[in-house]
């Protein structure tokens, strides 16, 4: 099995990052009807 690093692995102090994420937030007419998901993977 293929192990993967996570951010917590890898000093990245200094140094810029580009995350990908899929949020799957759920909408109604367009808008986010619950932000959760997103507000949660600010802090990353």
């Amino acid at each position: 099995m293929t192990s993967f690093n996570t951010l917590d692995d890898i000093d990245l102090s200094g140094k810029r990052v580009l995350t990908r994420v899929d949020l799957n937030v759920p909408m109604e007419n367009g808008r986010v009807t619950d932000a959760t998901r997103i507000e949660r993977v600010l802090p990353t």
